[in-house]
């Protein structure tokens, strides 16, 4: 069985494209040969900045003949029919048989196709693959009509065994495949011909290419930590910038400077972005001093003088680079000092957040009203939580911020330090947009968490307001990445919090502001509407005594609500797929949302938290097959008879010893239950429902619910609606499925 190499070899590719490029070409390539009948063994893809190559190993040599029986029209059918059977099979009259069947005589078509050898398939593969491939972005060049991400010079394509290597037989658009490639485009520029997949490997790595990826990574890195830990220093870690430093290089070479001491005293992380962002350095930190001294490059060749006149070249540029970053921090320090924090911010009155929703001002006023809310719940004092709403997103005005958009919080907090606010203040502007992502630190500094949940809550009822959520895969706004912040937020801090309670009012507060006009009986003040008038009628207009112009709305409070309750069931799909990786199920969760204060995410989790662990016992499992039974058997008997039991069990009507024992089970359990559901003792509540497993059970085996005696069956049914209600004051067990 033969292997297969392919190699796409042109100019240099995006780095971050790569990754997507390699899993793209193994799918195509082998999805593409199975489908035509061919086998393998295993793939692998790999890249370059100018290679994408493919492995396939034990490919059969050819696809196996197929033999197909179709059954056409009886032999007696009208021409038509049997016309269109032979075009469908692409037989002549004289090549069907006609076969002894239940209804008489019937067409048979035999259809063999036979195989064919892997170059031919292969051939066909590449070229679909090649002339499709999905590149986020490509480029047609000279006069050909091939598309390609960069410029494709040559096409690598054999089928190696014990006997040799043979060329793939394809040409696309005059690039013919062959059994070459080239080396490293300065060190070794020559034409390599390769004869498999091990040669190949081989003969680039003595040509100066690692073909591997993570070859590549892991060589960067141990060279990095060896250069820091030679000087006692360390590399701040980044696998981003890694992968991505590893897709720019065939050959990496790791360089290895000093940053200038004039730079030092900038913040960290404003050192560790501009080298990043502009220049792909790593960051190396001294940690006897805690600064950022240093950075790491790598080169794509070796030079003769070891690297000295591309580390001399890159730190010239980089100084080019702090010295902006220098004079940037050094401006906005003097517009902090003069104005203070507020003052830098004064300007976001004029910046539009949306059209819909005002300014960055108006939002920063709707966020400081509700941190001021939210602040006693979370233990922080409401002046600190309004202050710090109030200057978090100033530093969105800073020069800094301006130039690297991605330390805005981080720049904030080292503004509100110069300024001289306190600690709990500056760590609130840099917090207030954690958590970013399912694995974010979450901010737990009571200020922090309340200018947190403040931001993520106005965002998220504002865009629910104006109709814009997420629909599909398409969210602009991150709006359930803010969901899971508040999730996150409330849960991992215990904040308990109906949620209802800040949602609803902030229509009210945006619907309208007030303005005073005079009337006969003194100053009444008027609303003013301000946006969402999806949610308004106007009823009226006039003009005020002085000459002003007013005008009367009604606000539509029942499509509210419904936008309030659309916002809820969307935090609750939220958590549902956060709790998935607890291992808590869907059904779970929906148990306990039918509960009141489901709009307390604390408290759900903690209810479904209770539930979910006595679901996994025994007597949890085997006590919802007993309410589900009772609960069949009452909805039939109460649909049937057209009333409602669910009142009036009596023990003195009982005639078994199983049915007592239930009445004195149910007596128990609801005593128990309702003081630990009042303390929020869930695992008590549970438990003591769990309990009634036995019980439930040996009624049902002991006890005919449709005696013959009425009283007697009203009594049981009742006895029914109180294992019921029991079960239902815990959680709505009717949503456990199974």
């Amino acid at each position: 069985m033969p292997d297969l190499l392919i190699e796409l070899f042109s100019e240099e590719i995006p780095a971050r494209m790569q990754p997507k490029a390699r899993a793209d070409l193994q799918k195509l390539i082998t999805d593409g040969v199975v489908e035509a009948g061919l086998t393998y063994a295993s793939a692998g893809a790999f890249s370059t900045p100018r290679r994408l190559t493919l492995t396939i190993e034990g490919l059969t040599a050819n696809s196996p003949t197929l033999r197909e029986e179709r059954k056409g029209p009886r032999t007696d059918a009208p021409e038509k029919a049997i016309e269109g059977f032979l075009r469908s099979t692409g037989l002549t009259m004289d090549q069907l048989e006609a076969r002894d069947d239940k209804k008489g005589q019937v067409y048979f078509a035999v259809i063999e196709k036979p195989g064919r050898p892997a170059t031919e398939i292969v051939a066909e593969v590449l070229e679909k693959t090649i002339r499709n491939f999905p590149w986020p972005k490509s480029m047609r060049w000279g006069a050909g009509s091939l598309r390609w991400v960069r410029p494709l010079h040559s096409i690598l394509a054999i089928l190696s065994d014990e006997a040799g290597a043979t060329v793939v037989p394809l040409d696309i658009d005059g690039i013919t495949a062959g059994d070459t490639t080239r080396g490293h485009r300065f060190m070794a520029p020559d034409t390599i011909q390769v004869g498999g997949f091990e040669s190949y490997t081989k003969q680039l790595k003595a040509a100066k290419v690692m073909l591997d990826p993570a070859e590549r990574e892991a060589a960067i890195w141990h060279d990095a930590e060896q250069m820091a830990f030679a000087k006692g220093w360390e590399v701040v870690p980044d696998k981003g910038l890694l992968a991505e430093v590893a897709g720019l290089v065939e050959w990496p070479v790791t360089l290895m400077g000093e940053i200038d001491a004039q730079f030092l005293e900038l913040p960290p992380e404003v050192l560790q972005t501009s080298m990043k962002e502009h220049q792909k350095f790593f960051s190396v930190k001294n940690p006897k001093t805690g600064r950022i001294e240093g950075f790491v490059t790598v080169a794509n060749r070796e030079t003769a003088d070891h690297g000295a006149t591309i580390l001399a070249g890159n730190q010239k540029v980089l100084s080019a680079r702090l010295s902006d970053a220098k004079f940037f921090w050094e401006n906005d320090l003097r517009t902090v000092a003069a104005h203070g924090l507020e003052g830098m911010g004064a300007g976001l009155d004029a910046v539009t957040f949306h059209n819909k929703l005002g300014s960055q001002g108006d939002r920063i006023r709707r966020i400081e009203a509700l941190a001021r809310e939210i602040a006693p719940l979370v233990g922080a004092s409401p002046d600190l939580a309004a202050e710090a709403a109030r200057v978090a997103k100033s530093d969105l005005r800073s020069e800094m911020v301006y130039e690297f958009p991605e330390l805005q919080g981080v720049m904030g907090r080292y503004y509100a330090q110069k300024a001289g606010l306190t600690d709990a203040v500056a760590d609130a502007c840099r917090d207030h947009y954690a958590p970013l992502g399912p694995s974010d630190d979450v901010p737990s500094e009571p200020v922090s968490v309340a200018v947190a949940l403040a931001d993520k809550i106005d965002t998220l009822t504002g865009f629910w307001a104006i109709d814009e959520k997420p629909t599909g895969s398409k969210d602009p706004f991150a709006l359930r990445r803010a969901a899971l912040g508040v999730i996150r937020l409330v849960r991992e801090n215990d904040v308990r919090m109906g949620l209802e309670r800040f949602i609803a009012p902030w229509f009210e507060r945006e619907l309208f502001a007030t303005r005073s006009y005079p009337s006969g009986n003194g100053i009444v003040e008027k609303p003013q509407p301000l946006r969402l008038t999806q949610f308004l009628t106007k009823t009226g207009e006039g003009e005020n005594e002085d000459g002003s112009y007013y005008e009367d709305f009604d606000i539509h409070w029942a499509q509210i609500d419904v936008t309030v309750a659309d916002l809820l069931s969307f935090f609750h799909d939220r958590l549902k797929v956060h709790l998935r990786d607890a291992g808590i199920r869907h059904d779970v969760i929906d148990a306990v949302l039918a509960m009141p204060g489901s709009d307390d995410l604390t408290l759900v989790v903690k209810r479904a938290e209770a539930l979910s662990e006595t679901l996994k016992t025994d007597d949890g499992e085997n006590l919802i097959q007993g309410f589900k039974r009772a609960n069949n058997i009452l909805t039939q008997a109460e649909e049937k008879d057209g009333v409602e039991y669910s009142f009036g069990a009596d023990v003195k009507f009982a005639e078994t010893e199983e049915e007592k024992a239930l009445f004195a089970a149910l007596d128990a359990a609801e005593a128990k239950i309702a003081p630990a559901m009042a303390a929020e003792d869930f695992a008590a509540a549970m438990s003591a429902m769990a309990s009634l497993r036995a019980p439930i059970d040996a009624f049902f085996e002991a006890v005919q619910i449709n005696a013959e005696a009425e009283v007697i069956r009203r009594n049981r049914l009742n006895l029914l609606s109180r294992i019921r209600q029991i079960c239902l004051d815990v959680a709505d067990l009717t949503k456990i499925e199974g």
